[in-house]
């Protein structure tokens, strides 16, 4: 047998799931050190405060279930209420339900789901039509990574520890 033949072939769901486990266990080590007591703070006026900030980070996990299983979003159709915990802990349990039914829908994806279009779209406005192997990475998991970045500033800010994100941090591991 060849090397070529032994060499299982990963679907974009396996591939995608991978990444999703890697990404959601470095964002639960921001999520985990947001303190009740600074859910309010902003580092600016324009900002968002950190809880809707981490909420927001949280909740895109959710989408991926949303992308792999729709055909699109209609802001013009849709009744959206963010999330408002009420402590670290209800925000990490919103979380870790997210990370579960993503995880889920990426167990079961078949690569032509992946390779089907996803629009978002307000009413008659179409912002774009994509496959969905590109909204997850580009719209959905680059986001995250995006905020997360930005939470770690919020923790830094507020001389609570980073932790290793890509590699060590100023606060954990070695530099």
């Amino acid at each position: 047998m060849s090397s070529t033949s032994a060499v299982k072939s990963l679907s974009l769901g396996a591939a995608f799931l991978g990444e999703l486990e890697h990404e959601a266990a470095t964002t639960r080590k921001i999520l985990e050190r947001l303190p009740d007591d600074k859910f309010d703070w902003k580092p600016h006026e324009r900002s968002m405060s950190f809880s809707r900030l981490a909420v927001h980070t949280a909740e895109m996990f959710g989408w991926i279930k949303s992308i792999l299983e729709t055909p699109g979003l209609d802001f013009a159709t849709m009744d959206y209420k963010p999330f408002e915990p009420k402590s670290s802990a209800e925000l990490l349990e919103f979380f870790e339900k997210n990370i579960s039914e993503a995880a889920d829908a990426l167990r079961s994806a078949a690569d032509e789901t992946l390779a089907g279009n996803w629009t978002m779209q307000n009413g008659e406005t179409v912002y774009f039509t994509k496959p969905k192997s590109e909204v997850l990475r580009m719209d959905c998991l680059n986001h995250i990574i995006h905020h997360r970045g930005q939470l770690s500033v919020y923790l830094r800010l507020n001389e609570i520890p980073v932790p290793e994100i890509y590699g060590p941090s100023a606060d954990e591991g070695q530099m």
